[in-house]
């Protein structure tokens, strides 16, 4: 065994020994990142991985949860300035489980819960209330914080007191609100539009002006009402992006258009629109006849009375309703007489059309436009090149795109001529092309070419360099070891006297090599 050790040990001297430096180098790393390797493994392995339990905690909370899993012997630790609790990740569900059958996180706030545990015959109606508006305000908390960009929120409720006096008006009810947004977000005027709606409609009696909102920062949310002159700066802001919505799609489309007519470098477009925001909202009650060629209705009811008599007129029959079988206020037959009687009635009940109508106008109308073209000439210094064919085709396109964007209500009284006035063309040469902005994906700049390119180039070139060194190495090692071989060992010389002959013949040839020939030559004439 001894043996096949010592055996072992000096074939791996001898290879470590014909290796040369950058592969004994590369194995000394090799050996070295291994060894890293498996210390890495060991410490992740036996490493506790940790996950969150609860996250968003208050203080009172953290504090609850980390002493009762300090009582158990759980390690945890926080984090987030203490409003994250992390447990080792295979216990987080049953911890979870455990802790929520124990009531934990209690955050101490009244909920409705708290309420029906609570409820027995002693409790009165003051604590029932007070109770009640308790519960409320952390209800209403919860809610908030449901929108975007609120993280906490404080509700501070106050209820009227009931009056048994009837005559006594009601207060109403008030409502304080501080939102927590972390600095990090700024609510939009329709997020806090939609939060004073809903507290006012979560508690009784409460109108939005008895509503306060504010924020950590105790900046102010002013509830402001999309109808109302208040906000004129953002109405502004609104009309002023509509008429440049306009514009830009009307030059979008003519720029399309005529540049594939043209070309793209040789159109300019400019549109320029006058927008009138007045909305309009009427009613209308509209009464039209079912015949309209004949202007009646349809018939509903109709009644026809036709009496006729001939002979004398009868004589009267006395005092009305003084008979025995007289009908009381009813005047008696008349008695025979001469004359003519003839009665005609007629009664119709037509039924008409009846509309109701609500309309509610677009909120713009476009009131007036212009459209200004410029043309480059197929030959730019030649302006007789672009024809009037092509021009007076042009023209006509504006035309077409003018009249179908006004509204008609402003076109009753516009001739062909004005709106000829609205659109001009004109053909000249360009100084510079217009650069059509396009959408295109966000290119590599040029500059991380040039590094990557040049970065993989000194890597190629590194390359060649170390297969170039470890092919001289080697072809200097196989010469060495061929030399080594066909060199044979010098015997040892056996006496002083056959050295010095020796040294004094190399001499000889060194510095008179004309009479060691000489002495060759002797020597082999007398062999």
């Amino acid at each position: 065994m001894k043996e096949k050790l010592l055996q072992f040990k000096d074939k791996t001297m001898e290879y470590w020994r014909k290796r040369t430096k950058g592969q004994k180098s590369l194995i000394f790393g090799l050996i070295i990142l291994f060894v890293i390797i498996i210390f890495a493994a060991l410490y992740f392995g036996s490493r506790t991985s940790y996950a969150p339990l609860y996250s968003d905690l208050s203080p009172e909370e953290t504090g609850q949860i980390k002493e009762t899993l300090d009582s158990r012997g759980i390690p945890s630790e926080l984090t987030n300035d203490g409003s994250t609790v992390r447990v080792p990740e295979t216990q987080v569900n049953s911890l979870k489980v455990e802790l929520a059958a124990e009531g934990m996180p209690d955050s101490g706030n009244i909920d409705y819960s708290f309420i029906e545990d609570q409820m027995g015959f002693g409790m009165t109606d003051n604590e029932f209330d007070t109770m009640e508006r308790a519960a409320m305000q952390t209800e209403l908390g919860k809610l908030i914080q449901n929108i975007d960009g609120v993280e906490a929120a404080n509700v501070m409720i106050t209820l009227p007191e009931e009056s048994t006096w009837v005559a006594e008006e009601n207060e109403g009810s008030s409502a304080s609100v501080v939102v927590d947004t972390s600095g990090t977000s700024s609510m939009e005027q329709s997020q806090v539009r939609a939060l004073y709606h809903l507290v006012a409609k979560s508690v009784p009696d409460l109108s939005v002006d008895n509503i306060v909102i504010m924020n950590e920062m105790f900046e102010h949310f002013d509830y402001e009402n999309p109808n109302n002159s208040n906000s004129s700066m953002n109405a502004y802001e609104e009309q002023r992006s509509i008429q440049d919505d306009i514009e830009k799609d009307i030059q979008s489309q003519l720029q399309q258009m005529l540049g594939t007519m043209m070309g793209m470098n040789k159109v300019v477009v400019s549109v320029s629109s006058d927008l009138d925001f007045t909305q309009e909202t009427r009613e209308e009650a509209l009464v039209e006849p079912v015949d309209e060629e004949n202007m009646e209705g349809i018939e509903v009811s109709a009644e026809r009375i036709t009496e006729a008599y001939e002979g004398e007129a009868p004589e009267d029959g006395g005092v009305a309703g003084a008979g025995e079988e007289d009908v009381a206020n009813y005047p008696a037959g008349a008695a025979a007489g001469n004359g003519d009687y003839e009665r005609d009635e007629e009664r119709i009940n037509y039924e008409v059309n009846r509309i109701h109508r609500e309309i509610v106008e677009s909120p713009y109308k476009i009131r007036d436009l212009g459209i200004q073209v410029m043309v480059e000439p197929p030959e730019p210094d030649n302006e007789d090149s672009l024809d009037q064919q092509t021009m007076t085709d042009i023209e006509e396109i504006l035309t077409t795109m003018v009249s179908t964007s006004i509204d008609e209500t402003y076109l009753q009284d516009t001739t062909e001529a004005d709106i000829n006035d609205k659109i001009t063309v004109s053909s000249q040469e360009f100084n510079g092309q217009m650069e059509v902005e396009e959408e295109t994906d966000p290119a590599i700049p040029m500059w991380m070419y040039i590094t990557a390119g040049g970065l993989l180039a000194a890597v190629i070139v590194l390359l060649i360099m170390l297969m170039r060194r470890n092919d001289e190495e080697e072809s200097w090692v196989e010469q060495t070891t061929t030399a080594a071989e066909e060199v044979p060992d010098l015997p040892d010389e056996e006496d002083s006297e056959q050295a010095t002959r020796r040294k004094q013949l190399e001499k000889l040839a060194q510095e008179n090599p004309e009479e060691f020939s000489k002495l060759l030559r002797t020597w082999l004439s007398d062999d």
